[in-house]
Protein backbone atom coordinates (compact mmCIF):
# COMPACT_ATOMS: atom_id res chain seq x y z
CA UNK A 1 0.00 0.00 0.00
CA UNK A 2 1.40 3.26 -1.19
CA UNK A 3 2.03 6.04 1.56
CA UNK A 4 1.53 9.42 -0.21
CA UNK A 5 0.37 12.34 1.15
CA UNK A 6 -2.65 12.31 -0.69
CA UNK A 7 -3.81 10.05 1.43
CA UNK A 8 -4.02 11.95 4.09
CA UNK A 9 -5.59 14.64 2.17
CA UNK A 10 -8.40 12.25 1.27
CA UNK A 11 -9.20 11.01 5.29
CA UNK A 12 -7.90 13.45 7.67
CA UNK A 13 -10.18 16.28 8.39
CA UNK A 14 -8.70 19.97 7.98
CA UNK A 15 -6.61 20.85 11.29
CA UNK A 16 -7.15 24.68 12.50
CA UNK A 17 -3.40 25.39 12.99
CA UNK A 18 -4.92 28.25 15.24
CA UNK A 19 -6.16 26.16 17.78
CA UNK A 20 -4.55 26.80 20.93
CA UNK A 21 -2.18 24.00 21.80
CA UNK A 22 -3.41 20.83 23.43
CA UNK A 23 -3.91 20.04 27.16
CA UNK A 24 -2.57 16.81 28.13
CA UNK A 25 -5.64 16.20 30.67
CA UNK A 26 -8.99 14.23 31.00
CA UNK A 27 -10.79 17.06 32.37
CA UNK A 28 -10.83 19.66 29.48
CA UNK A 29 -13.78 18.44 27.20
CA UNK A 30 -16.64 19.94 25.56
CA UNK A 31 -19.84 19.87 27.20
CA UNK A 32 -22.54 17.29 25.52
CA UNK A 33 -25.71 17.11 26.37
CA UNK A 34 -27.17 14.82 28.67
CA UNK A 35 -27.43 11.33 27.82
CA UNK A 36 -29.66 9.40 30.64
CA UNK A 37 -30.40 11.74 32.86
CA UNK A 38 -33.53 14.66 33.40
CA UNK A 39 -33.22 18.27 34.93
CA UNK A 40 -35.74 17.13 37.67
CA UNK A 41 -34.19 13.61 38.81
CA UNK A 42 -31.88 10.63 38.02
CA UNK A 43 -33.51 7.67 36.75
CA UNK A 44 -31.82 3.85 36.72
CA UNK A 45 -31.26 3.47 33.22
CA UNK A 46 -29.15 0.24 32.74
CA UNK A 47 -29.91 -1.34 29.53
CA UNK A 48 -31.84 1.25 27.98
CA UNK A 49 -32.70 0.57 24.51
CA UNK A 50 -30.73 3.80 22.14
CA UNK A 51 -34.47 4.44 20.57
CA UNK A 52 -35.96 5.92 23.83
CA UNK A 53 -34.90 8.98 26.08
CA UNK A 54 -35.00 9.80 28.81
CA UNK A 55 -38.60 10.95 29.41
CA UNK A 56 -39.68 7.80 27.65
CA UNK A 57 -40.24 8.64 23.92
CA UNK A 58 -38.36 7.77 21.28
CA UNK A 59 -35.14 9.02 21.07
CA UNK A 60 -32.67 8.95 17.69
CA UNK A 61 -29.46 7.24 18.03
CA UNK A 62 -27.21 6.25 20.67
CA UNK A 63 -24.09 7.66 22.36
CA UNK A 64 -20.72 6.94 21.03
CA UNK A 65 -17.09 7.60 22.36
CA UNK A 66 -14.05 7.00 19.97
CA UNK A 67 -10.94 6.09 21.77
CA UNK A 68 -7.90 6.66 19.36
CA UNK A 69 -4.20 5.95 19.84
CA UNK A 70 -1.22 4.23 18.35
CA UNK A 71 -0.86 0.18 18.51
CA UNK A 72 -0.89 -1.18 21.26
CA UNK A 73 -1.22 2.03 23.32
CA UNK A 74 -4.12 0.42 25.81
CA UNK A 75 -6.99 1.66 23.57
CA UNK A 76 -8.97 -1.57 24.56
CA UNK A 77 -8.04 -1.67 28.17
CA UNK A 78 -8.94 2.08 28.90
CA UNK A 79 -12.34 0.75 27.14
CA UNK A 80 -12.75 -2.13 29.17
CA UNK A 81 -11.93 0.39 32.47
CA UNK A 82 -14.56 2.54 31.34
CA UNK A 83 -17.18 0.10 31.52
CA UNK A 84 -16.49 -1.44 34.22
CA UNK A 85 -16.62 1.64 36.49
CA UNK A 86 -19.34 2.78 34.70
CA UNK A 87 -21.39 -0.50 35.68
CA UNK A 88 -24.09 -0.31 32.48
CA UNK A 89 -24.65 -3.07 31.10
CA UNK A 90 -25.80 -2.41 27.53
CA UNK A 91 -22.66 -0.56 26.37
CA UNK A 92 -21.26 -2.24 23.00
CA UNK A 93 -17.23 -2.56 22.58
CA UNK A 94 -16.24 -2.48 18.99
CA UNK A 95 -12.88 -2.78 17.53
CA UNK A 96 -11.39 -1.32 14.03
CA UNK A 97 -9.74 -4.81 13.90
CA UNK A 98 -12.80 -6.39 12.94
CA UNK A 99 -12.97 -3.82 9.62
CA UNK A 100 -9.64 -4.62 7.61
CA UNK A 101 -10.51 -5.15 3.95
CA UNK A 102 -10.01 -8.72 2.61
CA UNK A 103 -6.94 -9.10 1.12
CA UNK A 104 -6.18 -10.69 -2.35
CA UNK A 105 -3.80 -13.78 -2.89
CA UNK A 106 -0.86 -11.28 -3.44
CA UNK A 107 -2.01 -9.50 -0.13
CA UNK A 108 -1.94 -12.31 1.45
CA UNK A 109 2.00 -13.52 0.14
CA UNK A 110 2.59 -9.91 1.50
CA UNK A 111 0.88 -10.33 5.36
CA UNK A 112 2.41 -14.02 5.25
CA UNK A 113 6.20 -12.24 5.26
CA UNK A 114 5.43 -9.36 7.10
CA UNK A 115 5.49 -6.91 4.19
CA UNK A 116 1.38 -5.60 4.14
CA UNK A 117 1.06 -2.47 5.88
CA UNK A 118 -1.66 -3.02 8.40
CA UNK A 119 -1.34 0.40 9.63
CA UNK A 120 -2.35 2.79 6.33
CA UNK A 121 -5.98 3.87 6.25
CA UNK A 122 -6.17 1.89 2.82
CA UNK A 123 -6.01 -1.27 4.97
CA UNK A 124 -9.14 -0.54 6.36
CA UNK A 125 -12.86 -0.98 5.09
CA UNK A 126 -14.02 2.20 5.29
CA UNK A 127 -17.30 2.49 4.27
CA UNK A 128 -18.20 -1.02 5.56
CA UNK A 129 -17.43 0.83 9.00
CA UNK A 130 -18.94 4.05 8.76
CA UNK A 131 -22.13 2.09 7.13
CA UNK A 132 -22.28 -0.48 10.41
CA UNK A 133 -21.55 2.04 13.01
CA UNK A 134 -24.49 4.48 11.64
CA UNK A 135 -26.57 1.69 11.86
CA UNK A 136 -25.51 0.94 15.32
CA UNK A 137 -25.77 4.31 16.50
CA UNK A 138 -29.37 4.43 15.65
CA UNK A 139 -29.97 1.02 17.51
CA UNK A 140 -30.68 -1.13 14.17
CA UNK A 141 -28.83 -4.54 14.01
CA UNK A 142 -25.97 -5.14 12.44
CA UNK A 143 -23.57 -7.57 11.69
CA UNK A 144 -19.95 -6.81 12.91
CA UNK A 145 -16.83 -9.61 10.64
CA UNK A 146 -14.22 -11.30 13.13
CA UNK A 147 -10.93 -10.67 11.61
CA UNK A 148 -8.44 -13.70 12.05
CA UNK A 149 -5.06 -12.12 12.79
CA UNK A 150 -3.40 -15.98 12.04
CA UNK A 151 -4.45 -16.47 8.63
CA UNK A 152 -5.12 -12.10 7.55
CA UNK A 153 -8.82 -12.81 6.68
CA UNK A 154 -12.20 -12.72 7.73
CA UNK A 155 -13.71 -15.65 9.30
CA UNK A 156 -17.37 -17.28 7.72
CA UNK A 157 -19.63 -16.51 10.95
CA UNK A 158 -20.12 -12.64 11.55
CA UNK A 159 -21.27 -11.56 14.84
CA UNK A 160 -24.99 -9.87 15.03
CA UNK A 161 -25.29 -6.68 17.31
CA UNK A 162 -28.71 -5.13 18.64
CA UNK A 163 -27.07 -1.83 19.52
CA UNK A 164 -26.85 -0.29 22.62
CA UNK A 165 -27.20 3.17 24.85
CA UNK A 166 -23.66 3.51 24.85
CA UNK A 167 -20.78 2.48 22.05
CA UNK A 168 -17.29 2.38 22.65
CA UNK A 169 -15.23 1.94 19.35
CA UNK A 170 -11.40 1.74 19.46
CA UNK A 171 -8.94 1.54 16.46
CA UNK A 172 -5.44 3.15 15.27
CA UNK A 173 -7.45 5.11 12.60
CA UNK A 174 -10.73 6.01 14.10
CA UNK A 175 -10.07 9.72 13.85
CA UNK A 176 -8.49 9.62 10.16
CA UNK A 177 -12.06 9.58 8.19
CA UNK A 178 -14.38 12.54 7.87
CA UNK A 179 -17.70 10.50 7.75
CA UNK A 180 -16.50 8.72 10.67
CA UNK A 181 -15.37 11.26 12.81
CA UNK A 182 -19.11 12.71 12.45
CA UNK A 183 -20.15 10.12 13.95
CA UNK A 184 -18.57 10.43 17.33
CA UNK A 185 -19.96 12.06 20.02
CA UNK A 186 -16.58 11.72 22.58
CA UNK A 187 -12.96 11.74 21.24
CA UNK A 188 -10.01 10.06 23.73
CA UNK A 189 -6.63 9.97 22.06
CA UNK A 190 -4.87 7.03 24.18
CA UNK A 191 -1.37 8.75 24.40
CA UNK A 192 1.57 5.98 25.28
CA UNK A 193 5.12 5.88 24.77
CA UNK A 194 6.79 4.61 22.14
CA UNK A 195 8.66 2.30 24.00
CA UNK A 196 6.11 0.92 25.53
CA UNK A 197 4.14 0.20 22.70
CA UNK A 198 6.60 -1.83 21.17
CA UNK A 199 7.19 -4.13 23.97
CA UNK A 200 3.42 -4.57 23.82
CA UNK A 201 3.35 -5.10 20.31
CA UNK A 202 6.28 -7.48 20.75
CA UNK A 203 4.53 -9.43 23.57
CA UNK A 204 1.32 -9.73 21.45
CA UNK A 205 2.22 -10.43 18.12
CA UNK A 206 4.52 -13.40 19.30
CA UNK A 207 2.03 -14.81 21.92
CA UNK A 208 -1.53 -14.37 20.28
CA UNK A 209 -0.66 -14.25 16.95
CA UNK A 210 2.20 -16.99 16.34
CA UNK A 211 4.79 -14.11 14.46
CA UNK A 212 8.33 -14.38 15.41
CA UNK A 213 10.26 -11.53 16.95
CA UNK A 214 12.67 -10.43 13.08
CA UNK A 215 9.23 -9.91 11.45
CA UNK A 216 7.57 -8.07 14.40
CA UNK A 217 9.95 -5.62 14.65
CA UNK A 218 10.23 -5.57 10.79
CA UNK A 219 6.95 -4.53 10.31
CA UNK A 220 7.24 -2.38 13.24
CA UNK A 221 10.14 -0.17 11.84
CA UNK A 222 8.52 -0.42 8.22
CA UNK A 223 4.94 0.39 8.78
CA UNK A 224 4.06 0.99 12.45
CA UNK A 225 6.11 3.42 13.34
CA UNK A 226 6.32 5.82 10.31
CA UNK A 227 2.14 5.49 10.03
CA UNK A 228 1.60 6.58 13.40
CA UNK A 229 3.84 9.71 12.79
CA UNK A 230 2.11 10.53 9.78
CA UNK A 231 -1.52 9.40 10.06
CA UNK A 232 -2.13 8.82 14.10
CA UNK A 233 -0.47 11.06 15.83
CA UNK A 234 -1.79 14.28 14.00
CA UNK A 235 -4.98 13.09 15.18
CA UNK A 236 -4.32 13.78 18.60
CA UNK A 237 -5.93 17.29 18.32
CA UNK A 238 -9.03 16.36 17.43
CA UNK A 239 -9.40 14.69 20.27
CA UNK A 240 -11.68 16.27 23.24
CA UNK A 241 -9.90 14.14 26.23
CA UNK A 242 -5.93 12.63 26.04
CA UNK A 243 -5.23 10.14 27.96
CA UNK A 244 -1.47 9.87 29.17
CA UNK A 245 0.10 6.32 29.69
CA UNK A 246 -2.80 4.32 28.59
CA UNK A 247 -4.73 1.92 31.24
CA UNK A 248 -2.05 2.77 33.77
CA UNK A 249 -3.41 6.51 33.83
CA UNK A 250 -6.69 5.71 36.38
CA UNK A 251 -6.91 9.31 37.28
CA UNK A 252 -7.51 10.46 33.74
CA UNK A 253 -9.83 6.84 33.68
CA UNK A 254 -11.93 8.10 36.61
CA UNK A 255 -12.09 11.62 35.32
CA UNK A 256 -13.78 10.29 32.26
CA UNK A 257 -15.90 8.29 34.04
CA UNK A 258 -17.04 11.14 36.41
CA UNK A 259 -17.62 12.86 33.61
CA UNK A 260 -20.27 10.08 31.95
CA UNK A 261 -21.48 9.58 35.31
CA UNK A 262 -22.25 12.97 35.69
CA UNK A 263 -25.04 12.52 31.97
CA UNK A 264 -25.93 8.93 33.20
CA UNK A 265 -28.17 7.49 36.08
CA UNK A 266 -26.57 5.70 39.46
CA UNK A 267 -27.32 2.08 39.33
CA UNK A 268 -29.15 2.41 42.86
CA UNK A 269 -31.46 5.47 41.45
CA UNK A 270 -34.31 3.45 41.37
CA UNK A 271 -34.59 2.00 45.02
CA UNK A 272 -36.42 4.97 46.38
CA UNK A 273 -39.03 4.58 44.10
CA UNK A 274 -42.04 2.76 43.99
CA UNK A 275 -42.44 -0.69 41.86
CA UNK A 276 -44.28 -0.20 38.30
CA UNK A 277 -47.55 0.14 37.03
CA UNK A 278 -46.60 -2.54 34.81
CA UNK A 279 -45.98 -5.22 37.07
CA UNK A 280 -47.93 -7.83 38.26
CA UNK A 281 -47.20 -10.30 41.20
CA UNK A 282 -49.43 -13.44 41.96
CA UNK A 283 -50.74 -13.21 45.00
CA UNK A 284 -49.13 -14.58 48.20
CA UNK A 285 -51.64 -17.23 49.32
CA UNK A 286 -50.24 -19.24 51.58
CA UNK A 287 -50.24 -22.19 48.63
CA UNK A 288 -47.73 -20.13 46.57
CA UNK A 289 -45.70 -19.02 49.66
CA UNK A 290 -45.38 -23.03 50.22
CA UNK A 291 -44.31 -23.36 46.72
CA UNK A 292 -41.30 -20.86 47.26
CA UNK A 293 -40.77 -21.95 50.67
CA UNK A 294 -40.11 -25.56 48.89
CA UNK A 295 -37.91 -24.46 45.68
CA UNK A 296 -36.15 -22.14 47.46
CA UNK A 297 -34.42 -24.68 49.96
CA UNK A 298 -31.13 -25.64 49.10
CA UNK A 299 -31.88 -28.71 50.56
CA UNK A 300 -35.03 -29.58 48.46
CA UNK A 301 -34.19 -32.77 45.97
CA UNK A 302 -34.06 -31.80 42.18
CA UNK A 303 -37.28 -33.99 42.16
CA UNK A 304 -39.46 -32.11 44.40
CA UNK A 305 -37.82 -28.81 42.67
CA UNK A 306 -38.73 -29.72 39.46
CA UNK A 307 -42.55 -31.10 40.52
CA UNK A 308 -43.34 -27.61 42.71
CA UNK A 309 -41.64 -25.63 39.77
CA UNK A 310 -43.94 -26.63 37.10
CA UNK A 311 -47.07 -25.92 39.94
CA UNK A 312 -45.55 -22.61 40.12
CA UNK A 313 -45.23 -22.04 36.51
CA UNK A 314 -48.66 -23.50 35.81
CA UNK A 315 -50.68 -20.62 38.40
CA UNK A 316 -48.41 -18.00 36.89
CA UNK A 317 -48.97 -18.59 32.79
CA UNK A 318 -52.45 -18.55 34.03
CA UNK A 319 -52.08 -15.60 35.86
CA UNK A 320 -50.54 -14.59 32.35
CA UNK A 321 -53.24 -15.10 29.96
CA UNK A 322 -55.51 -13.10 32.23
CA UNK A 323 -53.80 -9.98 30.84
CA UNK A 324 -54.69 -10.58 27.07
CA UNK A 325 -57.44 -9.07 25.69
CA UNK A 326 -60.70 -10.77 25.11
CA UNK A 327 -64.38 -9.94 23.74
CA UNK A 328 -67.33 -11.37 25.10
CA UNK A 329 -68.96 -14.29 23.78
CA UNK A 330 -72.12 -16.25 23.89
CA UNK A 331 -72.29 -20.09 23.58
CA UNK A 332 -75.40 -21.85 24.27
CA UNK A 333 -74.86 -24.90 27.43
CA UNK A 334 -76.12 -28.53 26.67
CA UNK A 335 -79.59 -27.52 28.70
CA UNK A 336 -80.23 -25.52 25.65
CA UNK A 337 -79.77 -22.07 27.74
CA UNK A 338 -77.00 -18.94 26.31
CA UNK A 339 -73.97 -18.43 28.75
CA UNK A 340 -72.37 -14.79 28.32
CA UNK A 341 -68.33 -16.08 28.49
CA UNK A 342 -65.09 -14.61 27.26
CA UNK A 343 -62.93 -15.62 24.41
CA UNK A 344 -59.54 -14.50 23.43
CA UNK A 345 -59.76 -11.46 20.69
CA UNK A 346 -56.48 -11.43 19.12
CA UNK A 347 -54.82 -12.62 16.12
CA UNK A 348 -52.13 -15.68 17.74
CA UNK A 349 -50.11 -15.90 20.89
CA UNK A 350 -46.77 -16.68 20.66
CA UNK A 351 -44.51 -18.04 23.60
CA UNK A 352 -40.72 -17.33 23.08
CA UNK A 353 -38.27 -18.98 25.48
CA UNK A 354 -34.98 -17.45 27.34
CA UNK A 355 -32.83 -20.08 26.78
CA UNK A 356 -31.81 -22.54 28.59
CA UNK A 357 -33.78 -21.45 31.75
CA UNK A 358 -37.02 -19.82 30.34
CA UNK A 359 -37.75 -23.24 28.16
CA UNK A 360 -38.91 -24.96 31.52
CA UNK A 361 -41.77 -22.78 30.85
CA UNK A 362 -43.04 -24.38 27.67
CA UNK A 363 -44.95 -27.23 29.09
CA UNK A 364 -47.49 -24.62 31.10
CA UNK A 365 -47.67 -22.84 28.16
CA UNK A 366 -48.55 -25.37 26.04
CA UNK A 367 -50.57 -27.06 28.66
CA UNK A 368 -53.16 -24.01 28.45
CA UNK A 369 -52.51 -22.66 24.76
CA UNK A 370 -52.74 -25.80 22.88
CA UNK A 371 -51.79 -24.21 19.13
CA UNK A 372 -49.61 -21.89 20.91
CA UNK A 373 -46.54 -21.27 18.56
CA UNK A 374 -42.66 -21.33 20.35
CA UNK A 375 -39.82 -19.28 19.29
CA UNK A 376 -36.00 -18.90 21.32
CA UNK A 377 -33.33 -16.67 22.10
CA UNK A 378 -29.73 -17.85 23.30
CA UNK A 379 -27.83 -14.67 24.67
CA UNK A 380 -24.45 -14.88 26.23
CA UNK A 381 -21.84 -12.77 27.36
CA UNK A 382 -18.78 -11.96 25.84
CA UNK A 383 -16.11 -12.78 29.07
CA UNK A 384 -13.20 -10.65 26.92
CA UNK A 385 -15.83 -7.65 26.33
CA UNK A 386 -18.54 -8.05 29.18
CA UNK A 387 -21.48 -7.42 25.89
CA UNK A 388 -23.93 -9.41 25.43
CA UNK A 389 -24.53 -11.21 22.36
CA UNK A 390 -27.00 -13.63 20.60
CA UNK A 391 -25.75 -16.73 19.76
CA UNK A 392 -29.14 -18.40 18.78
CA UNK A 393 -32.64 -17.08 17.30
CA UNK A 394 -35.55 -19.10 16.05
CA UNK A 395 -38.62 -16.94 15.86
CA UNK A 396 -42.12 -17.85 13.89
CA UNK A 397 -42.64 -16.03 11.15
CA UNK A 398 -44.84 -12.86 11.27
CA UNK A 399 -45.13 -11.98 14.63
CA UNK A 400 -46.46 -8.02 14.28
CA UNK A 401 -49.88 -8.84 15.42
CA UNK A 402 -48.88 -11.33 17.87
CA UNK A 403 -49.35 -11.50 21.39
CA UNK A 404 -45.72 -12.32 23.05
CA UNK A 405 -45.28 -14.18 25.99
CA UNK A 406 -41.20 -13.93 27.05
CA UNK A 407 -40.72 -16.68 29.37
CA UNK A 408 -37.45 -16.99 31.26
CA UNK A 409 -37.52 -18.12 35.33
CA UNK A 410 -35.21 -15.68 37.06
CA UNK A 411 -34.86 -12.16 36.50
CA UNK A 412 -32.05 -9.84 38.54
CA UNK A 413 -30.22 -6.66 36.17
CA UNK A 414 -32.85 -7.32 33.26
CA UNK A 415 -29.47 -7.68 30.85
CA UNK A 416 -30.89 -10.73 29.16
CA UNK A 417 -34.52 -10.08 29.59
CA UNK A 418 -34.09 -6.43 27.76
CA UNK A 419 -32.05 -7.49 25.23
CA UNK A 420 -34.78 -10.57 24.04
CA UNK A 421 -37.51 -7.73 24.27
CA UNK A 422 -35.11 -5.54 21.68
CA UNK A 423 -34.88 -8.39 19.74
CA UNK A 424 -38.70 -9.02 19.59
CA UNK A 425 -38.79 -5.36 18.38
CA UNK A 426 -36.80 -5.55 16.23
CA UNK A 427 -38.82 -8.12 14.03
CA UNK A 428 -41.61 -5.87 14.26
CA UNK A 429 -43.18 -7.07 17.53
CA UNK A 430 -45.21 -4.42 19.17
CA UNK A 431 -44.12 -3.50 22.66
CA UNK A 432 -47.66 -3.00 24.06
CA UNK A 433 -48.23 -6.72 23.18
CA UNK A 434 -45.31 -8.58 25.14
CA UNK A 435 -45.65 -10.57 28.29
CA UNK A 436 -42.42 -10.91 30.11
CA UNK A 437 -43.34 -13.62 32.30
CA UNK A 438 -40.61 -15.15 35.34
CA UNK A 439 -40.92 -17.49 38.52
CA UNK A 440 -38.59 -14.60 40.23
CA UNK A 441 -37.47 -10.94 39.87
CA UNK A 442 -35.49 -8.61 41.60
CA UNK A 443 -36.21 -4.96 41.89
CA UNK A 444 -33.54 -3.53 40.24
CA UNK A 445 -34.37 -5.64 37.08
CA UNK A 446 -38.34 -4.90 37.24
CA UNK A 447 -37.08 -1.16 37.23
CA UNK A 448 -34.59 -1.65 34.58
CA UNK A 449 -37.47 -3.69 32.11
CA UNK A 450 -40.30 -1.07 33.20
CA UNK A 451 -38.23 1.67 32.33
CA UNK A 452 -36.58 0.58 29.00
CA UNK A 453 -39.65 -0.49 27.75
CA UNK A 454 -42.83 1.26 29.54
CA UNK A 455 -45.58 -0.75 27.47
CA UNK A 456 -44.57 -4.23 28.22
CA UNK A 457 -46.48 -6.11 30.78
CA UNK A 458 -44.63 -7.57 33.64
CA UNK A 459 -46.10 -10.61 35.31
CA UNK A 460 -43.76 -12.57 38.38
CA UNK A 461 -44.70 -14.68 41.28
CA UNK A 462 -42.45 -12.87 43.72
CA UNK A 463 -40.33 -10.17 43.85
CA UNK A 464 -36.63 -9.49 45.64
CA UNK A 465 -35.25 -6.48 46.57
CA UNK A 466 -31.88 -7.27 46.39
CA UNK A 467 -29.03 -8.45 44.18
CA UNK A 468 -25.31 -8.63 45.25
CA UNK A 469 -21.89 -7.30 44.03
CA UNK A 470 -22.13 -10.48 42.17
CA UNK A 471 -25.64 -9.85 40.75
CA UNK A 472 -27.27 -13.01 42.09
CA UNK A 473 -30.66 -12.57 43.35
CA UNK A 474 -30.85 -11.93 47.31
CA UNK A 475 -32.34 -14.29 48.94
CA UNK A 476 -33.16 -15.72 45.50
CA UNK A 477 -33.40 -19.31 44.40
CA UNK A 478 -30.05 -20.17 43.14
CA UNK A 479 -28.90 -20.68 39.52
CA UNK A 480 -32.66 -21.91 38.29
CA UNK A 481 -31.16 -23.92 35.39
CA UNK A 482 -28.23 -26.05 36.88
CA UNK A 483 -31.19 -26.81 39.78
CA UNK A 484 -33.57 -28.29 37.14
CA UNK A 485 -31.14 -29.77 34.61
CA UNK A 486 -29.28 -31.02 37.56
CA UNK A 487 -26.37 -29.74 36.11
CA UNK A 488 -23.27 -28.19 37.96
CA UNK A 489 -22.92 -24.62 38.13
CA UNK A 490 -18.71 -22.59 37.58
CA UNK A 491 -17.68 -21.71 40.76
CA UNK A 492 -18.06 -17.44 39.73
CA UNK A 493 -21.59 -18.18 38.20
CA UNK A 494 -24.63 -15.27 38.10
CA UNK A 495 -27.72 -15.10 37.21
CA UNK A 496 -26.26 -12.35 34.88
CA UNK A 497 -23.98 -14.46 32.50
CA UNK A 498 -26.28 -15.13 30.36
CA UNK A 499 -25.13 -18.40 29.33
CA UNK A 500 -28.53 -19.31 31.59
CA UNK A 501 -29.32 -16.76 30.43
CA UNK A 502 -31.89 -16.29 34.03
CA UNK A 503 -30.76 -12.58 34.65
Amino acid sequence: IGGGEGSLDRLLPSINTSLSPRKRTTSQCKSEPPLLRTSKRTIYTAGRPPWYNEHGTQSKEAFVIGLCGGSASGKTTVARKIIEALDVPWVVLLSMDSFYKVLTAEQQLQAANNDYNFDHPDAFDFSLLVHTLRKLKQGKSVKIPVYDFTTHGRQKEWKTVYGASVIIFEGIMLFADKELLKLLDMKIFVDTDSDIRLVRRLRRDITERGRDIEGVIKQYNKFVKPAFEQYIEPTMRLADIVVPRGGGNMVAIDLIVQHVHSQAALASAHQAQPLPQTLSVLESTPQVRGMHTIIRNKETSRDEFIFYSKRLMRLLIERALSFLPSQVHIVQTPQGEDYEGRTFHGKRITGVSILRAGETMEPALRAVCKDVRIGKILIQTNQDTGEPELHYLRLPKDISEDHVILTDCTVSTGAAAMMAIRVLLYHDAQEDKILLVSLLMAEMGVHSVAYAFPQVKIITTAVDKKVNDLFHIIPGIGNFGDRYFGTDAPPDWSDDDMDEPSC
